[in-house]
């Protein structure tokens, strides 16, 4: 069994938040994948289902970010669940928008979220890191995070969250590479090749394409054919 956490802040002020696309992740698994509706638990809100092969629980705390901890831990202890079986959806400063990392284990970066979570269960749990760029400083931080995408966002947002959905019975096996795959055929532009410039180029041909003229003289088709 695995639990899956998206870190957000309650309340529809906050709903387009950058610092909410954790709360966006999770939301977005659970329409893709027929979960439970949500309901109240654990000092958050729950919704359950499966993702290929495994159980999974999804959960959204509503201690607001700053104590996510409370909420995760309460749910985790339920389930008797360790770290390990905890995957936490994120909003990242230092990736670009768009991207993703999977990360298991390590520090919190100063974000408050994964603050509270490493004081109440540790370090070792999973995290997805989702990038939404920096303000360019410091002092930016607290207001782009609490800002809303800009409509200029939209595009790569849902690139990103559909790739999340198709991924996420490959995150809940444990194959983090096969996620970020799912992810990438989503927000990468796929490089088009054998396009009818190369294979002119190169002398080739695809079905649909006219044959090359034959410039060889009669007495040069004649001796091709008996070397």
């Amino acid at each position: 069994m695995k639990l899956i956490i998206g870190l957000g802040n309650p309340g529809a002020k906050y709903a387009r938040n950058r610092h909410n696309i954790g709360y966006m992740a999770v939301d977005r698994i659970a329409a893709a994948h027929g979960f439970s509706p949500w309901r109240a638990r654990f000092r958050g809100r729950i919704a359950e289902g499966r993702l290929g092969g495994e159980k999974v629980v999804l959960l959204k705390p509503e201690t607001f970010m700053n104590l996510s901890g409370q909420s995760v831990s309460d749910a985790a202890q339920f389930y008797d669940l360790p770290p390990e079986e905890l995957v936490v959806f994120h909003d990242e400063l230092d990736l670009a928008p768009g991207k993703a990392r999977v990360k298991q284990g390590g520090g919190h970066a100063g974000h408050n979220g994964l603050r509270s979570i490493h004081a109440h269960i540790g370090d070792s749990y999973g995290r997805v890191r989702l990038g939404i760029g920096h303000p360019g400083h410091k002092d930016e931080v607290a207001r782009y995070v609490l800002g809303d995408f800009a409509k200029a966002d939209a595009g790569w947002l849902e690139d990103l969250l559909c790739g999340i959905a198709d991924g996420a019975p490959l995150l809940a096996a444990g194959d983090g590479a096969g996620f970020l795959n799912a992810i990438a055929l989503r927000t990468v532009p796929q490089r088009v090749s054998g396009g009818a410039a190369e294979r002119k180029e190169a002398g080739a041909t695809a079905p649909g394409d006219a044959p090359p003229a034959d410039s060889r003289t009669p007495l040069q088709r004649l001796t091709d054919r008996f070397r």
